[in-house]
């Protein structure tokens, strides 16, 4: 038997939640025959899979010691780089705000599993002693929103559950605005617009198809966007996402003939190679933080813009052009 107190940054999730996250090598359809067969209490008392979880609950356990994972000593996350701090754009008890470098992946992928950004974060909460694995069940800090390796600009970053679950429903209400910062190549036929159109995920290359008709596996997206400057051969673009789809600025763009200047995937070389940059003009500069419902322990949150102050290829935009 084993008993397990339940902390703040476990409540409010499903029972069955809570122990597939705390116990991963427990088989889902033996973890539901020990709930119905009332191996798994709360508080003493039968439990119900969707049974939701308070601070406090006392969970009584009659599970095998096989099934429990054992915490690790070293962490992954450890050897990550470790140099989080010249990206803290802001920082508070609940949350961070990062200006991710282009190169660094948000996530691990086939290619990087040690030294990604959350990678880093956790490296940098734990040196700080905000984040300790051994005394957690089932929360590990995260990211909130992500933006590809070659992209760069701000991410945000929880450092508890609550802050978890008010952000991404925030982001999913659509009650934190992103704005990204983008140069295309050509110039744009209108001042401003907002662009609808559908896009196919082919997750085998890593790419998405934008079409003007809905297919069977596509999903509409909507881009704004706003000409902030331009010259005979380049915009300078203010990107308002107003669906967050993957890669939807870069591929969106380019689908009507203005792919943004760098973009090795979406763009085209021979006209990257005349601008002399060798990296992606994609930055997401901005979010501004627009409650319309409770916001719980983010409340303070609520009307502040983060804005960097500084993005490459804007400050050089006027010098560029693809003639030399």
């Amino acid at each position: 038997m084993k008993e397990l107190i339940i902390g703040v940054n476990d409540a409010g999730q499903r029972l069955d939640r809570f122990l597939t996250k705390n116990m991963p090598n427990l088989p889902q359809s033996l973890l539901n025959k020990y709930i119905r067969k009332k191996r798994i209490k709360i508080n003493g008392k039968r439990a119900e899979n969707s049974s939701r979880l308070s601070v406090g609950d006392r969970l009584t356990l009659y599970i095998n010691d096989e099934f429990f994972e054992k915490k690790e000593k070293e962490y992954d996350f450890m050897k990550a780089g470790g140099n989080l701090a010249e990206y803290i754009v802001y920082e508070d008890e609940n949350i961070l705000i990062l200006n991710k470098k282009q190169g660094l992946l948000s996530h691990p992928d086939e290619s990087e599993y040690i030294d990604t950004l959350i990678g880093r974060v956790k490296r940098y909460l734990f040196e700080k002693g905000e984040f300790d694995p051994s005394e957690e069940q089932s929360f590990t800090p995260s990211l909130a929103n992500r933006i590809d390796r070659n992209t760069a600009g701000m991410v945000i970053a929880a450092k508890n559950a609550e802050a978890l679950r008010i952000l991404n429903q925030k982001i999913k209400d659509r009650e934190i605005k992103k704005y990204y910062l983008c140069i295309v190549i050509g110039k744009m036929k209108k001042s401003e617009d907002t662009l609808t159109a559908f896009l196919t995920k082919d997750e085998k290359n890593n790419k998405v198809h934008i079409s003007s008709r809905q297919t069977e596996n596509s999903k509409a997206i909507r881009t704004a966007y706003k000409v902030l400057k331009e010259n005979d051969d380049y915009s300078l673009l203010e990107i308002d996402l107003l669906t967050g789809r993957t890669h939807q600025i870069r591929a969106h763009l380019a689908s009507i003939g203005h792919p943004i200047l760098g973009d090795g995937k979406y763009g085209t070389n021979e006209l990257n190679k005349k601008s002399g940059l060798k990296k992606q003009c994609l930055c997401s500069y901005k979010l501004g933080f627009r409650f319309t419902s409770e916001a719980g322990i983010l409340s303070y949150l609520d009307g502040k813009t983060f804005e960097l102050e500084n993005v490459w290829f804007k400050d050089g935009f006027d010098d560029l052009n693809a003639h030399g």
